[in-house]
């Protein structure tokens, strides 16, 4: 391996592919040295905004023996075929979610960099903010008794003209076949992994409410309700059209809990109570797992039912029916 590592971004495409690229420069272990892009124009604009090589053949930038490490952030329906390829290359990798468009991708993606001997993180934030810490410990702590009933909800007006301009948010995650779903696809998953981690990564029963504010071709505003055999029940919600503060409530037989970004403020029981701060973030953790040959087995597991759960959830708005879920 190098030292530090060397790093290339695979593709433009997805708009945080700047933000990890970013990332790769500024994290003392990683040293960033290429894009590649199958959109050449996009690929050689963001090569020159950071200053390193572009490449448009993908075989011969894995094919390099000086190249440790990418990052995924192409368009969803190919990260099976680049992950997979990356990995019998020998190439450790950092990803945007969610991990693939179906559970038999996502579990066919672990298994080749586990048989390749390559670290793995997917990019799941979320996980390790100061609230996320906190709230666990109140679940953990009893505070709350049994837990009835939780609420997540994540939302930016990315799809919604201003001005006469269409909405920031890219035209090309509203395409169906690259971005396979909208706003519970993506920006969706960071309240799915939230919901998971607080209420349970098994529920029997998903439904789901699509709506298009903005028409553009994929939902823009979602609702997923997810059942539990223990009668709780979760609440998802994700959207490109209102900006809305980012919200967590957890009610349960003993008391309640909300969380919001706008301040920072976590309430249990009325009393408001310290956040910590984040603790290492994903990007930082693959560093660690690579330089320490360790594997990331909770991430790669949430990776899996995140998958997992978003895809009962597009199946269950596309049918209208609440689905059994396994």
């Amino acid at each position: 391996m190098s030292n530090p590592l060397k790093i290339a971004t695979l593709s433009f495409w997805h708009v945080h592919a700047g933000d990890y690229s970013r990332q790769a420069q500024a994290h003392p272990g990683t040293d960033l040295v290429a894009v590649w892009d199958d959109d050449a124009e996009r690929g050689k604009a963001a090569a020159e905004q950071f200053g390193v090589e572009f490449t448009g053949d993908l075989d011969a930038l894995l094919a390099r023996e000086d190249l440790d490490g990418v990052v995924i952030t192409t368009p969803t329906n190919v990260h099976r075929d680049v992950m997979v390829k990356a990995a019998r290359a020998g190439k450790h990798i950092f990803t945007e979610k969610v991990l693939a468009p179906t559970v038999a991708e996502a579990e066919e993606i672990v298994a080749a960099t586990d048989e390749a001997g390559v670290k793995l993180i997917v990019s799941l934030p979320r996980l390790y903010h100061g609230y996320t810490q906190a709230i666990s410990e109140v679940i953990d702590d009893g505070t709350l008794g049994t837990i009835t009933y939780g609420r997540v909800r994540l939302s930016h007006d990315g799809a919604i003209p201003r001005d006469g301009v269409e909405g920031w948010l890219p035209q090309r995650f509203f395409e169906p076949s690259t971005a396979i779903g909208g706003a519970l696809t993506d920006l969706g998953c960071h309240p799915v992994y939230l919901t998971q981690l607080f209420l349970g990564a098994h529920p029997d029963t998903v439904s789901a409410t699509y709506r298009s504010i903005a028409e553009r071709g994929l939902e823009d505003n979602a609702v997923v309700v997810v059942g539990y055999p223990d009668q709780k029940i979760g609440v998802i919600e994700a959207g490109f059209a209102s900006p809305n503060p980012f919200t967590i409530e957890l009610f349960g037989t003993d008391g309640t809990l909300t969380y919001t970004d706008a301040g920072n403020v976590l309430l249990v029981n009325g009393e408001q109570v310290d956040v910590p701060e984040h603790s290492t973030d994903a990007f930082a953790q693959w560093v660690d797992h690579i330089n320490n040959g360790t594997r990331a087995d909770d991430n790669i597991a949430r990776a899996v039912e995140l998958t997992r759960l978003v895809v009962a959830a597009n199946e269950a708005a596309k049918t209208g029916n609440a689905i059994a879920y396994n």
